[in-house]
């Protein structure tokens, strides 16, 4: 497969921080077109500050950068506003973990699944709104037709998931980083959109990078993980190879840390 994602010694410091604080301090990484990449670590340890930088979506004017993020060839790092606003409606997407502050509440569903393509695209209403109702479907929400018309607070917290995910699928991107879109979920539900990334992978080939704390659920995404600490990347591997024969400490710690689940359907 193609290279998609080429991260190479990459450090971001927040201007507000202590000079030698760097929160991503000389990572790098690759990934392949249709790759399932997970990056784990706990609270701090730059896997969201990495993953913004790979969208293009850290703060303007309040973090300093070095080094490389290329996606399809292109630098990210330098691009100008107007074209990582293109890039990130036509060739990747962000998943957050809280679908309610990414979702207006007094919109309904509906125009705010379209919203990629009203900004990116010249496509009549209609189309727009099939285009919709499309993701939707690819997203296993049921009865796209009736979701449409409702407000987020109408719907369930696995439901508004499913409605990001449709968002981001509607520009269908060649990239999806998923930070943490499953830790507000219980355990079923959890699995299922594990499964729906799964197959979204599978039948769109869409890459996904998978940003987690938690390996055990890496581990059933993802076929390579990168585990970061402190900024820095201690461990690169296949997944069942970094579970089942973790090199590092840290690493070991993570997967002492997981807790017994109990098995549900898709598990």
């Amino acid at each position: 497969m193609e290279e998609l994602l080429k991260v190479e010694n990459l450090r971001v410091h927040f201007l507000s921080a202590a000079p030698e604080r760097w929160a991503v301090d000389g990572v790098s990484f690759s990934m392949a077109g249709g790759e399932m990449l997970g990056l784990v670590g706990e609270s701090g340890s730059g896997k969201t500050v990495t993953a913004m930088s790979v969208s293009g979506l850290l703060p303007q004017g309040r973090t300093e950068t070095q080094g490389s993020v290329r996606l399809n060839g292109r630098e990210m790092l330098r691009c100008s506003e107007k074209e990582l606003r293109r890039i990130q409606g036509e060739e990747l997407a962000v998943v957050f973990q809280e679908p309610m502050t990414s979702l207006n509440p007094v919109r309904r569903i509906g125009p705010q699944v379209e919203e990629c393509l009203r900004v990116h695209t010249r496509l009549p209403a209609a189309e727009q709104k099939a285009r919709a109702l499309e993701a939707m479907a690819w997203a296993d929400l049921p009865e796209p037709e009736l979701l449409y018309k409702k407000y987020p607070h109408q719907l369930s917290g696995g439901m508004l998931q499913r409605v990001m995910i449709a968002a981001a699928l509607i520009g269908r991107p060649k990239l999806l980083l998923a930070d943490e879109p499953t830790t507000a979920l219980d355990v079923t539900i959890q699995a299922q959109i594990l499964a729906l990334l799964k197959r979204l992978n599978r039948e769109l080939g869409m890459a996904v990078l998978f940003i987690s704390h938690d390996l055990n659920l890496v581990r059933r995404l993802c076929g390579r993980v990168v585990v970061m600490q402190r900024g820095k990347i201690v461990e690169d591997g296949p997944a069942e190879e970094v579970f089942l024969h973790p090199r590092h400490a840290y690493t070991r710690q993570l997967i002492a840390a997981i807790p017994m689940r109990p098995k549900t359907d898709g598990q």
